[in-house]
């Protein structure tokens, strides 16, 4: 393959007449083409304009070399392109496509902003602008579906995951989570379905500090989104997904005052496991005699002692086999005011929303913003790996 030494790759052999030559030796050559079409899908919604509205600029005007609106697009366009860091700048400065994106000549204009420019504007935005822009983005998806479906939908399901964001160096709020085995941030993440599609569309992300509950601020999140949901489509029925460290006796009573539909993971102790035995013990004939995982779903009511009343959990009674293991046994528990029959809760979703484990995310891996000098400023918006000289703290 091409390399920065290697500016010339030659295919040959079979499906090829002749020797084909691949040359990558232009002085201004980007392979980040794909942006064309990320900057037309942010001028049709205007999402970056919204969202850098948002945001104060403190800066002496006359000194200005990047509008807060280019600093923005600067960052997001990056992070699309798979670029997570803030020093992938350094050799994103004079790229064709990302100044072309950002309205600039993609020969002649002006380079884009530096590291440490970029991670000055990251650390400037205040508690406040990050509440307008996590409300505009909502705004955003809810307003481009209620036109896509002509405000008309039968259910709205909306699902809460919280999700490890691994950090490095002295991070403010990062910390060592014992559950994902790692220094990290806990974001969670609000998305929402609508009907029986398969696609989730992300209407809220919420940087959280690494020890986190898995519940903190769910309450808060779903009802904003609530509230925006109910205007745009006031005829849908509202369903919530959450995974087992969501259940809460305060969650629960917030669900059902709300008058929602809700499937909530639920983490397993003594009292169910005893009232699955019965059904775990035929899962593992039905296992021994197939040969394979099998799994029967069966239902108890259950109350644990901050709840208020006894409701419903549907059991997931599953066996699980692999060539040369030992079956292991994999009981699953979910809360839930639906009246299906367990026998229907294979055909459904929910158990695989809400009784799984970790969530991941669908794209590539991410890299958090980090400081590899390892200073222990708190401020330093620097994403220097070790060895790099990127940090502004020093």
């Amino acid at each position: 393959m091409a390399t920065d030494c290697i500016t010339q790759v030659t295919f040959q052999g079979d499906g090829f007449a002749k020797p084909v030559v691949a040359r990558f030796d232009l002085s201004h050559a980007s392979t980040d083409g794909g942006l064309v079409l990320v900057k037309a899908l942010d001028a049709a919604w205007g999402l970056t304009e919204r969202l850098a509205a948002c945001l104060e600029d403190a800066r002496e005007p006359g000194k200005v070399v990047h509008e807060t609106r280019e600093l923005l697009q600067q960052r997001v366009f990056g992070l699309c392109a798979g670029y997570a860091d803030c020093n992938d700048a350094a050799r994103l400065v004079h790229d064709p496509m990302h100044k072309l994106v950002l309205g600039r000549d993609p020969i002649t204009g002006l380079g884009l902003a530096s590291q440490p420019t970029l991670s000055r504007f990251e650390n400037a935005v205040s508690t406040r602008e990050l509440r307008a822009m996590t409300h505009v983005l909502a705004d955003t998806v809810i307003a481009q579906q209620r036109r896509r479906l002509h405000g008309r939908a039968t259910r709205i399901t909306i699902d809460l995951d919280p999700t490890d964001d691994p950090t490095h160096g002295q991070q403010e709020f990062a910390f060592f989570n014992g559950h994902y085995d790692t220094w990290c941030y806990l974001p969670v993440v609000a998305t929402v379905t609508f009907n029986d599609e398969p696609a989730q569309f992300a209407v809220a992300a919420v940087l959280r500090p690494g020890k986190a509950p898995a519940g903190l601020g769910a309450r808060g999140i779903l009802r904003a989104l609530l509230r925006k949901l109910r205007a745009a489509f006031p005829t849908a029925t509202f369903r919530v997904r959450l995974d087992g460290g969501f259940a809460s006796a305060k969650l629960f009573t917030f669900l059902e005052r709300e008058q929602l539909e809700y499937v909530v993971g639920m983490p397993s102790n003594r009292r169910v496991e005893k009232r699955a035995q019965r059904l775990m013990g035929r899962a593992r004939v039905l296992s021994r005699q197939r040969g394979q995982t099998a799994h029967l779903y069966g239902e108890t009511r259950y109350a644990a002692k901050t709840w208020s009343r006894r409701r419903r959990v549907i059991i997931k009674a599953e066996v699980v086999r692999h060539p040369g293991r030992t079956p292991k046994n994999n009981p699953r528990f979910v809360v839930t005011n639906l009246t299906a029959r367990p026998q229907r809760w294979p055909h459904t979703s929910c158990f695989r929303s809400c009784a799984g484990g970790r969530p991941r995310p669908s794209g590539p891996t991410r890299r958090s913003p980090r400081c590899g000098s390892g200073c222990s400023s708190s401020r330093c918006g620097s994403s220097a790996r070790p060895g790099a000289s990127s940090c502004t703290c020093r």
